[in-house]
């Protein structure tokens, strides 16, 4: 099964209206900025979509609208969080029933598994889905170490070929990973691409940071391809405080909507529970890294 997911992936917001429903015509307005800022894909139900607090019927809604805009254009990669293997399997098949070209699969967390419990886990849903199936390394959410050995095993599972390596420190772990794992088994960074450039200086073939600067990240990331690293690290300087402000726990959510609203790609920066809302002080603080960085309105679809 070949692999997908390379390049700029950014993890998409979910849209709520003011009163915590779900904002479908945001959500399709949020894709389309990402089509037009130039992403190579676009995930869903990731940590930044608040996936955590999504229904059944909300992640059916995300993926159609989702799969409707981009039609194909870009893959479409699918989070799943389970607690189980149970549980994996039934977000496993509704993502590939909704038309997701890929998974993104953190391991189970709340009774910790065991590493062949986790190759097992993991081969299980490399054999069942039918679909690409990326390993979502980030320990410091879930507790479940994985390390770079435990990582190559999953390397050699049919149906699994990537990883997203959010367990810092990112840069070293990715370099470790890439020497090891056998061929095809790509490796991906996220937090926010907060180490961006090191991880790709490290052998990442993507990143799969927030949504709300895919514009500012695409040329950035050209540049780099094409051999300009001085460009690149210029870029980068420039965005880090953007960066680091979207990696604040709690606020990280309300943090990347509040930008979104601002450029006026999104309509509300609600956020459920237990999520925070950015307060007056934390959106003024924003507002200035914004303006400082001439962040501008994006150009989005219509208000549907």
């Amino acid at each position: 099964m070949s692999n997908p997911v390379r390049g700029l992936v950014p993890v998409l917001a979910t849209p709520f209206h003011p009163d915590g429903s779900l904002d479908r015509g945001s959500l399709r307005r949020l894709t389309e900025f990402q089509l037009r800022a130039g992403a190579d894909g676009v995930a869903v139900f990731g940590m930044a979509s608040e996936g955590f607090a999504l229904t059944a019927a909300d992640r059916a809604e995300i993926l159609q609208d989702v799969t409707t805009v981009v039609a194909g254009a870009v893959p479409v990669v699918a989070g799943v969080s389970p607690t189980s293997l149970a549980t994996a399997l039934e977000q496993v098949e509704q993502a590939a029933a909704g038309g997701a070209s890929a998974l993104m699969v953190l391991p189970p967390y709340l009774a910790k598994p065991s590493p062949q419990q986790l190759v097992d886990f993991y081969g299980t849903i490399g054999e069942r889905a039918g679909l690409s199936v990326m390993v979502q390394d980030a320990g410091a959410t879930t507790g479940v170490a994985m390390p770079v050995p435990l990582l190559t095993e999953f390397g050699k599972l049919a149906g699994v070929d990537s990883v997203k390596v959010e367990t810092a420190p990112t840069a070293p772990k990715i370099g470790a990973t890439v020497a090891a794992a056998p061929e095809g088994f790509e490796v991906l960074g996220g937090q926010n691409a907060f180490f961006l450039l090191e991880e790709l200086a490290a052998g990442a073939v993507g990143t799969m940071p927030a949504c709300e600067f895919t514009d500012m990240l695409r040329p950035l990331l050209d540049d780099w391809s094409a051999g300009r690293a001085e460009d690149a690290h210029a870029a980068f300087d420039r965005l880090l405080p953007l960066i680091r402000f979207g990696m604040q726990p709690g606020l990280a959510w309300a943090v990347h909507k509040e930008v979104l609203v601002s450029r006026g790609i999104i309509r509300s920066a609600a956020v459920r529970m237990p999520a925070q809302p950015a307060g007056d002080a934390v959106r003024t603080q924003l507002e200035g890294i914004v303006r400082r960085l001439g962040l501008s309105t994006a150009v989005v679809g219509s208000q549907r």
